[in-house]
């Protein structure tokens, strides 16, 4: 039987969105604060290889952050 302990997946955790023109994006140095269209009472999407697949909640504890997953997402059809 084949094993998984090999496989990886980049999972991201998206709490809010953002436009910009790309003048201010190039103006961008490291410490700039870019404002999000959510708070960090709002809910998350989960992305696993850029494919949302759950929705959480961001826990605070202490200087630790987790995200709390609290629904899965069907498969797109398409998916394989």
């Amino acid at each position: 039987m084949p094993t998984l302990d090999n496989v990886s997946i980049d999972i991201a955790v998206v709490l809010g969105t953002t436009s910009m023109p790309i003048h201010q994006v190039l103006r961008l140095g490291r410490g700039a604060i870019i404002e999000l269209d959510a708070s960090e009472e709002d809910e998350v999407k989960i992305l696993a290889n850029n494919l949302s697949v759950a929705k959480g909640t961001v826990i605070v504890s202490g200087n630790k952050i987790a995200v709390e997953v609290k629904e899965l997402l069907p498969r797109s059809p398409d998916a394989k």
